[in-house]
């Protein structure tokens, strides 16, 4: 899942204020607060220790994304994400977190570890706080671990390399901060609310998050090599599932064996089980194959859905047009009902013949940014009209699993690799022809195979991606 480098910090920082709310580690704010506050007379040493630890959370973290990229390194990165082997173990991953998250089993490293961390931490200085911080780490690692293994896969996933190490930085900080800001303001630790069985609460409605993020790991996999075992109207079913059991565990219908019976519940639990049983209705018109524009970037394609009233409202090719077969369409269905190609090629030759410049798009089976473009910006009236009758449109899947015949497989010129799949294939021609490796990318080409234009990636302001399809056309001369 493709995305920017800010929009992983910014998860991660999610993760981390989500992570000081775990069990293991907001009970330990007062109590490490208490420590800086009352070993010293002088309040400045006591608010330096603070920020001195809450540095040493941030350095233990970055660290880690570091080591997941030095262990990866930047190319075996890039390709994390198409993977079908990693995903499926990202999968499973993630899926053990969810149910450690439930209370299934824990995660704890050896005490071992711990415990000599922890005597290092008893160390004066700077060297000590550092320990302690480690300790911290490890001691909470039962709660924080799925949150962190959760960050680093779908950083790792990402294909940037300094995605982890982003990932974990925002992650530390926000774990951080209430550590150096309560030492900072001691007082404020009387505003915050007792620890409860509200932190266990908080812990299984991550386990709910956790499984729901599972299945798009598995989703990538299933697109990949053409499984078509979870299209959309069947993944949506088990998304509106966990939902609609994560609103009846917030009313305390769904208890888990460490609950106890819930008579009465509290307003934060009505407020959040109403927009949990929102967000359910609001999913089980897409089974019918209403667009889901918000969400519609996590779901697999709505070509793959069985059963779809919509298809014939939003599928507007031209009447009296005669639709000739096209290599591997068996395999790939266009958004929309557009008439594309699936073959680069073949779509040229076309181009050619009907004198359009054509229009690739690099996409990917596992590309989030790839589905929200298709779904927000492509059902628009004036960008429909210049890709149905404007351009020569082909889709190119560069993570495609699809098998080469003996006769088509070749080693790259450009990356001295042996091409063995459809999607490496077309991997190797946008990495070779244009230089990029990311998706979506819009490259218009004329007759010639000769870009018109610079070309363009994701792009969701409509008026904006649609100056950048009339630009190709008006560019182009038959």
């Amino acid at each position: 899942m493709s995305l920017s480098l800010f929009a992983i910090f910014l998860s991660g920082m999610a993760g981390g204020f989500a992570a000081t709310l775990m069990p293991c580690i907001f009970p330990m704010l007062p109590l490490t607060v208490s420590y800086f506050t009352k070993t010293t007379t002088n309040r400045s040493k006591a608010v330096n220790k603070a920020m001195l630890y809450g540095l040493s959370i941030i350095v233990i973290y970055v660290l880690l994304g570091l080591a997941v990229t030095v262990l990866f390194g930047a190319d075996a990165l890039n390709s994390l994400s198409t993977n079908g082997i990693l995903n499926f173990l990202f999968f499973i991953i993630l899926l053990a977190f969810a149910i450690s998250l439930f209370g299934g089993f824990d995660i704890n490293l050896p005490s071992k570890w711990v415990n000599r961390v922890d005597r290092m931490g008893d160390q004066a200085g700077i060297a000590g706080l550092f320990f302690m911080a480690a300790t911290l780490a490890l001691v909470s690692f039962s709660c924080t671990g799925p949150i962190v293994g959760t960050l680093l896969v779908q950083a790792a996933a990402n294909g940037r390399l300094l995605a982890p190490a982003i990932g974990m930085f925002g992650f530390s900080l926000a774990l951080a901060l209430p550590f150096t800001i309560f030492a900072l303001a001691p007082n404020a630790l009387n505003a915050l609310p007792r620890s409860g069985k509200w932190l266990v609460n908080f812990k299984v409605i991550l386990g709910f998050l956790e499984l729901a993020l599972s299945l798009k790991f598995l989703s990538n996999v299933d697109l990949s090599y053409h499984y078509n075992l979870l299209d959309r109207d069947v993944f949506l079913v088990l998304w509106i599932t966990i939902a609609a059991l994560l609103g009846f565990y917030l009313l305390g219908k769904l208890r888990f064996a460490y609950d106890e019976e819930t008579k009465t519940i509290s307003v934060p639990r009505l407020l959040l089980s109403i927009v949990v049983f929102s967000f359910t209705l609001y999913m089980i018109p897409g089974l019918w194959g209403a667009p889901l524009k918000s969400i519609a970037a996590f779901l697999p394609p709505p070509s793959s859905q069985d059963f779809n009233l919509t298809v014939n409202s939003v599928s507007r090719v031209k009447s009296g047009t005669v639709r000739s077969p096209k290599k591997y369409e068996q395999l790939f269905k266009a958004p929309l009902g557009l008439d594309a190609f699936f073959d680069y090629d073949e779509a040229l030759a076309y181009a050619k013949k009907c004198q359009k410049p054509l229009l690739i798009d690099f996409t990917g089976h596992a590309c989030v940014n790839c589905r929200k473009m298709e779904e927000t910006v492509w059902p628009d009236k004036q960008v429909f009209a210049y890709l149905n009758e404007k351009f020569v449109l082909v889709q190119l899947y560069v993570d495609d699993k699809t098998p080469l015949s003996a006769g088509e497989q070749y080693t790259s010129r450009f990356s001295h690799k042996h091409i063995e799949t459809l999607g490496q294939k077309w991997s190797d021609l946008q990495a070779s022809k244009f230089n990029a490796n990311s998706q979506p990318y819009y490259a218009i080409l004329d007759n010639t195979g000769h870009l018109l234009i610079a070309p363009g990636g994701a792009d969701y302001d409509v008026s904006s991606f649609s100056r950048f399809l009339k630009k190709g056309i008006d560019v182009f001369k038959p």
